[in-house]
């Protein structure tokens, strides 16, 4: 007559992580871990980059951002996994240029210069239109269909974005600050779709490593062009706008942002699906965040 084998607490716990250890490596698990990830930590980018341009110059805080966490994470993505399979050639580092100039350059850097003329939680509302002109932007360019759940978002996601820009609490709007931060989200968007029609490498870590080394070059060109540099005093630099520099490159770029390189390259789908979800949840947080602001005219 057989025995029932008894389990140690060891033996309980080591079954137990395996199994969580499993269930966290399906591709819906890795999706979801992604998308809650660029979403909790790239609504508080807005406020970490006020804090960083306070005191540093916007354009050089960009480059200096990009270059440190494309920096690391080249470092560490490119001589793993498939690299003899994926070779690193002209083809791709011109496409990751491409990708890296809207997406960064274009998007995060007109959120970065928006902030210096409007409300964080405007620019914030106007940047979270990136997910419906993605849509568009796929439907016009490329013909792909869209669902009725994504119409409906559109059509809800800019009609409520008209409405909270244009409520009491909204605060003093300037228009090239308005200008800027409506410019960010279609540049972002673009690249987003793009990203699944160009050659880049086929590790999506090292596309996105790739990606903000281009966007740190062209950030600090940007910066010489228009005199940073001349009018920058190391001394003037506070203690907070360094701590958030460091939480956009650790937070922001290294996990943020690869994590939703990821997604587009392995959901691109389900990033299109979740839009009316996404601008509902977004615009009701910015929302809030506009109307506790005090804004000078």
């Amino acid at each position: 007559m057989a025995t029932a084998r008894k389990f140690g607490p060891a033996e309980v716990a080591q079954t137990l992580g395996r199994q969580a250890r499993e269930r966290a490596a399906t591709p819906a698990a890795r999706i979801w871990l992604a998308l809650g990830t660029v979403y909790l930590l790239w609504g508080s980018t807005y406020l970490g980059i006020k804090f960083a341009i306070d005191t540093i110059p916007p354009l050089l805080m960009g480059s200096l951002r990009f270059l440190v966490a494309g920096g690391v994470l080249y470092a560490m993505a490119a001589r793993g996994g498939r690299g003899r399979q994926d070779r690193l050639g002209a083809s791709q580092w011109g496409a990751a240029l491409l990708i890296g100039a809207a997406l960064l350059l274009g998007g995060n850097g007109g959120v970065i210069l928006a902030e210096q003329y409007a409300p964080t939680g405007v620019v914030a509302l106007l940047v979270a239109t990136a997910p419906l002109w993605m849509a568009i932007i796929d439907r016009v360019i490329f013909g792909r269909r869209l669902p009725p759940l994504v119409i409906v978002g559109l059509v809800v996601g800019f009609g409520g974005v008209a409405f909270l820009i244009g409520s009491p609490g909204s605060g003093h709007v300037r228009l090239v600050g308005a200008a800027l931060a409506l410019a960010a989200p279609i540049c972002w968007a673009s690249g987003s779709v793009f990203t699944r029609h160009v050659k880049l490498p086929a590790r999506p870590l090292v596309a996105a490593a790739m990606e903000m080394l281009w966007a740190g070059v062209l950030f600090g060109i940007a910066s010489l062009v228009t005199g940073e540099l001349g009018r920058l005093h190391i001394q003037s630099i506070s203690t907070t706008s360094l701590v958030a520099l460091l939480y956009l490159i650790v937070f922001g770029s290294l996990v943020g942002f690869s994590a939703y390189v990821w997604l587009l390259r392995s959901a691109g789908g389900i990033i299109l699906a979740a839009v009316a979800l996404i601008v509902v949840a977004r615009n009701r947080a910015a929302s809030q965040a506009s109307a506790r602001e005090t804004v000078s005219p």
